[in-house]
């Protein structure tokens, strides 16, 4: 198979684990997992309607406004004429504003040739220069919107009596040039975002309604329905706005307003109030740079989008919707992947910044992302992450303990855990490995089981199994199967640790004390149990899983193991407890063993150089048997009279006096064959 392909295949695998531990979370779990999936999918698409929620989440769309906002010189197209809190304080009257003035301003502008002009001002009550002022507008050559609300549309800013009043108002402008415009803005949560709603009861909005006075038929037609965002854009230089901005005082003068026409020639004019915390609209980039425009500027950014023809598309509810089911999906599959936090990492982190990133990228490129999730996303991918995973791991960690639990009866701890994090290691084949093996077996179970109960032998036996199997499992061996009362045991697979000869060593003489142990603390009455007889050899064998899809076991196979077994059963001859190989005691890294000559195991052809534990011999008679031994082939006699001289200073060691006896019967043979 390639490398992609196999590449796909184990994450596939890792993703079929993870749902299998999910199925089998109960059910119980499984529906507590179902309601925290809908939590995330309404964080994930209604983010913006939550308490809380779609707070952070407007906050979050009026800053990547504000970054993607374009930078534009001072806009050409568009003249602000506003009163300012110096005009107020020269004409001596701030509320309502002086109409005098404005019928002046009005007059000398309407020779300077501007498209059209519009009057961000509420005529709501009287005053003794309205006749002036309707005259004023009666007589306008050029395209006049004047502003118009009513209570409907906008109850916090006008009231039943100032509607009156100003309907009496528009009536006198009847048939001129001088036409009503709605000024209603959309204060949805108290900021200006998005154009607003298009009132049949109302006249157009002033964008719209200066557009189409000025003959503007192409911008007018694509934004007969718009509702999108407003495109509120920053200055290029700070000392240069956007909108050119002049104060109405200049145009009240004949002669100063003619000097103003090339500021005025072929520009849309907004006449309004920039006056200190009056009709001042937050807007999206309120809340990032702590400024809030006059109402004015909101109708100039209104018709400067119109011009540009930059109506801002929106992502579709529907498209919306299946990006929640995405951000969802992606959060569930993820929890599913059974990999190191440093493997799985990578893709939290990606998801996160793809889902976070994606509505900045967007606005980015002019998409009006108003009602795209950003946190809702976020949150959304992190609860049904934390669903799913706390459900999956629930399950696999159900399943970690009963695999533990069964693994353990066979495998010390810290190979078990590393074979459920890795179940390839016991995959169904079988490869080579040098392992330290380890028989034992009981003398004389099998005649004493004929002359007691059953039930007792059960009892016996597995008291005396679980004894040594103990044993085996503190060393961080891998119990291979019970014989009867049989132990096969080995080091060095699935896992090889440095000190897997140590551990096999002292668990083979532990093993005989075990044994010990077991066979004093018998209760009266019973046939006399045997001593435990361990054999141990390293070498090469074949281990792995061996059976079917059905029924495996992990054990080892060769001509190592039976080496083993045939040191165990030579222990009866040999007159030892514990015996073991060459190639075994030089590997294990202890110095207790001492030489007990080159036997013939029963089956075999080669002989076997023999070491016995023997941890409390005198070290100067162990030095004195190497030694010995090593002189065998080249002096017998004198090797010989040397093992003589060691035994008879321990007449009740029986394996030194059947040592003497196999050097004496050696003859011409290097090596004693066992009947």
């Amino acid at each position: 198979m390639p490398d992609g392909s196999a590449r796909r295949a184990r994450q596939g695998n890792v993703l079929s684990r993870g749902w299998r531990n999910l199925r089998g979370a109960g059910a119980r779990r499984l529906t507590v997992t179902g309601l925290l999936l809908l939590v995330a999918m309404a964080f994930a698409s209604l983010s913006w309607t939550l308490p809380g929620v779609g707070d952070a989440e407007r906050s979050l769309y009026d800053l990547r406004s504000f970054l993607a906002a374009p930078r534009v010189e001072q806009d050409p197209r568009l003249l602000l004429v506003v009163y300012d809190d110096q005009t107020l304080i020269a004409a001596r009257k701030r509320s309502p504003l002086d109409r005098g003035l404005l019928a002046k301003a009005l007059t000398n502008l309407d020779a300077l040739g501007a498209k059209a002009i519009g009057i961000d001002i509420l005529f709501d009550q009287p005053q003794d220069e309205d006749d002036a002022l309707v005259a004023a507008l009666r007589g306008m050559r050029t395209p006049t919107y004047v502003a118009y609300a009513d209570v409907a549309g906008n109850h916090d800013d006008i009231v039943y009596d100032q509607q009156q009043y100003l309907d009496a108002f528009m009536k006198r402008l009847a048939g001129t040039n001088a036409r009503p415009t709605s000024i209603r803005l959309e204060f949805a949560h108290g900021v200006t975002r998005n154009w607003p709603e298009i009132i049949p009861t109302l006249p157009p909005v002033m964008a719209r309604a200066m557009l189409s006075g000025a003959g503007e038929a192409a911008p007018v037609s694509q934004f007969a329905g718009y509702r999108g965002a407003i495109r509120y854009r920053l200055p290029q230089a700070e000392d240069r706005p956007v909108f050119l901005t002049l104060k109405i005082d200049l145009f009240a003068d004949p002669d100063v307003a003619a000097a103003m026409a090339d500021q005025v020639r072929g520009r849309y004019v907004i006449f309004g109030g920039d006056i200190v915390d009056v009709d001042r609209v937050p807007t999206t980039f309120t809340a990032v740079d702590g400024l809030a425009p006059p109402g004015l500027q909101v109708h100039a950014a209104m018709i400067a989008q119109m011009l540009d023809r930059a109506a801002l598309p929106r992502i579709a509810a529907p498209v919306v919707g299946l990006l929640a089911v995405l951000v969802v999906l992606c959060a569930g599959l993820t929890s599913l992947l059974e990999w190191k936090l440093w493997r799985v990492l990578p893709f939290i982190i990606a998801q996160l910044a793809l889902f976070g990133g994606l509505p900045f990228l967007l606005q980015h490129y002019g998409v009006d992302t108003f009602g795209m999730p950003a946190v809702g996303w976020a949150l959304g991918w992190i609860v049904a992450f934390a669903a799913v995973s706390s459900a999956a791991r629930a399950s696999t960690a159900e399943q970690r303990r009963f695999a533990q639990s069964a693994l353990g009866k066979y495998l010390p701890r810290d190979i078990a855990e590393a074979i459920i994090d890795k179940p390839e290691l016991l995959a169904l084949h079988g490869r080579k490995e040098n392992l330290y093996i380890l028989f034992s077996d009981l003398e004389g179970f099998t005649q004493m089981s004929h002359q007691i109960e059953p039930e007792m032998v059960a009892k016996l036996l597995n008291q005396y199994l679980e004894m040594l199997s103990k044993v085996v499992l503190d060393f961080g061996g891998v119990i291979d199967k019970f014989v009867g009362d049989a132990v096969v045991a080995f080091w060095g697979a699935p896992v090889a640790r440095p000190d897997d000869g140590r551990r096999a060593a002292l668990a083979g003489y532990a093993m005989w004390e075990a044994g010990e142990t077991f066979r004093n603390s018998q209760p009266p009455g019973l046939p006399r149990i045997g001593k435990t007889r361990v054999g141990m050899h390293y070498g090469e064998a074949v281990v792995g899983n061996f059976g079917g899809e059905r029924r495996i076991q992990y054990t080892a196979l060769g001509d190592a193991m039976n080496t083993a077994a045939r040191l165990e059963s030579a222990n009866k001859a040999l007159g030892s407890s514990v015996m073991a190989s060459r190639e075994f005691a030089e590997r294990s890294g202890l110095d207790w063993w001492r030489p007990m000559g080159k036997v013939v195991l029963r089956g075999r052809a080669r002989p076997v150089e023999l070491r016995e534990p023997a941890p409390d011999f005198p070290a100067e008679d162990r030095d004195a048997l190497f030694a010995a031994i090593a002189l065998l082939d080249k002096d017998r006699a004198a090797a010989t009279a040397s093992i003589r001289s060691v035994a008879a200073r321990h007449p009740d060691d029986a394996a030194l006096q059947k040592l003497v006896t196999r050097c004496e019967a050696l003859g011409e043979e290097d090596a004693y064959v066992l009947g």
